[in-house]
């Protein structure tokens, strides 16, 4: 199975960038689907951005589309989530997740077997 590891997070002003990282081991990432979510304190764990894995169809939530650039480098068995124009609402811990059994990524947490440990993003106003 695969095991992920995300990096990058940090506290950041709003109108600022971060990116964030996933690192896979044990399996190649390019046999998942990969998504980032975050959960916010007090809220549900919420879809933030997938992407299939050869990387030709990419999903985004609408309050990160324009901002939020999700992207995969297949050869560094690693994921990316570039964040710009950052809000205070985008605080939240970032987690990262891997599936492979669906044609398709899901926005469904549900549907992904395997999670990363989380990376903290605070954007303070």
């Amino acid at each position: 199975q695969v095991q992920l590891v995300e990096s990058g997070g940090g506290l950041v002003q709003a109108g600022g960038s971060l990116r964030l990282s996933c690192a896979a081991s044990g399996r190649p990432v390019r046999n998942y689907h990969m998504a980032w979510f975050r959960q916010a304190p007090g809220k549900v764990r919420e879809f933030v951005a997938s992407i299939i894995r050869s990387g030709g169809i990419i999903d985004y939530v609408d309050s990160v589309k324009g901002r939020f650039t999700i992207s995969r480098d297949n050869a560094k068995n690693t994921v990316y989530l570039q964040m710009n124009s950052l809000k205070p609402e985008d605080t939240a811990v970032y987690y990262c997740a891997a599936e492979s059994a669906l044609r398709f990524p899901q926005r469904n947490s549900d549907e992904y077997d395997f999670w990363g440990q989380g990376t903290q993003v605070t954007v303070s106003s």
